[in-house]
């Protein structure tokens, strides 16, 4: 019996030149676009995971400065007792030896030494304290008034011009005797730095900018940075990991605590402090606090943003 094989029917339509042509760059167009996604899709969690990394680092350093802070506390509550008394030993001894005066010279450097000896204890003991913040809303340009008040004499006595730039009608949520404490102890680094220069010009220049940061669970929020930029030397790559250790120190004299007590302030205000350095071309220290803003700008992602500015100057 013989079988009629059913006809073979071509579904497929015909594709011109052009057609294919378009096709093909149709498809090419898709998979430029899919890569471009994929690589942006790969720097999103890149910077995810390396803010999620410093977030981590953050934590852990505030937890272990924490930990030494209670033991320097111990230790400089033992060494200050007998300083006491070595100080009352030695002015004893200064007003005994008055007809003496080569004596009473040795016996007056006892006096000055214990002196210094009980500067760093204090600073030991501020470093370890418990910080409490008694945050309240503030006026930024009156805080940085009297930051350039206060630092506006000792930036004269070494020789260095600072330069203040305010911020008026800007308000931050803030314990205003901390962060100008914070803010201080950054622009005396500043100068110190600066005046170390043997050319140039010595200058240490405090503004305001607003920055765009991250909360500890890697959501977006406004932040305001007082920004501390000096001519010194800059941070070297090799310590910029270790300036805030308690402790550790480049320069001949100081107890290396300055910037570890800056971090524990805005470690306690939700904050952060970020370092920028080039070699040779001066320091830029951020201390960023979380900027409170209303319903309508919240949305606002604008990463930087310059804030109107009244400059005050101290003439070195």
């Amino acid at each position: 019996m013989s079988s009629i094989a059913p006809a073979q029917v071509d579904a497929t339509p015909g594709l011109s030149p052009t057609d294919l042509a378009e096709l093909v760059g149709a498809f090419n167009e898709v998979t430029a676009r899919l890569q471009s996604t994929h690589e942006q899709l790969r720097g999103e969690v890149a910077r995810l995971q390396q803010e999620l990394t410093d977030t981590r680092g953050q934590l852990r350093r505030a937890k272990e400065l924490a930990a030494l802070g209670e033991m320097a506390a111990g230790i400089a509550h033992e060494v200050r007792n007998p300083l006491v008394s070595i100080r009352l030993f030695g002015e004893a001894l200064v007003s005994d030896l008055s007809d003496r005066p080569e004596e009473q010279g040795l016996a007056g450097k006892i006096v000055r030494s214990v002196d210094r000896l009980n500067a760093v204890v204090g600073d030991v003991l501020n470093f370890a304290r418990d910080l409490r913040v008694q945050s309240d809303v503030i006026e930024v340009d009156a805080l940085l008034r009297d930051v350039a008040e206060v630092a506006s004499g000792y930036a004269r006595s070494v020789g260095v011009d600072l330069t203040v730039v305010a911020s008026p009608g800007t308000q931050v949520s803030c314990d205003r005797g901390l962060l100008q404490q914070a803010i201080l102890n950054v622009v005396r680094n500043g100068c110190e730095a600066s005046a170390d220069v043997p050319d140039g010009a010595r200058r240490v220049e405090v503004s305001v900018q607003e920055r765009r940061g991250r909360t500890p669970d890697g959501a977006s929020r406004p932040e305001l940075a007082f920004c501390v930029a000096d001519s010194g030397p800059g941070f070297p790559t090799e310590v910029r990991d270790r300036v805030f250790n308690p402790f550790f120190t480049t320069r001949e004299t100081g107890t290396g605590l300055g910037l570890a007590i800056v971090h524990r302030i805005l470690d306690a205000h939700d904050g952060s402090v970020v370092i920028a350095s080039n070699e040779n071309a001066g320091a830029l220290v951020e201390l960023r606090v979380p900027l409170c803003v209303s319903g309508e700008d919240a949305g606002n992602e604008s990463p930087q943003q310059t804030v109107r500015s009244l400059v005050m100057t101290s003439e070195a």
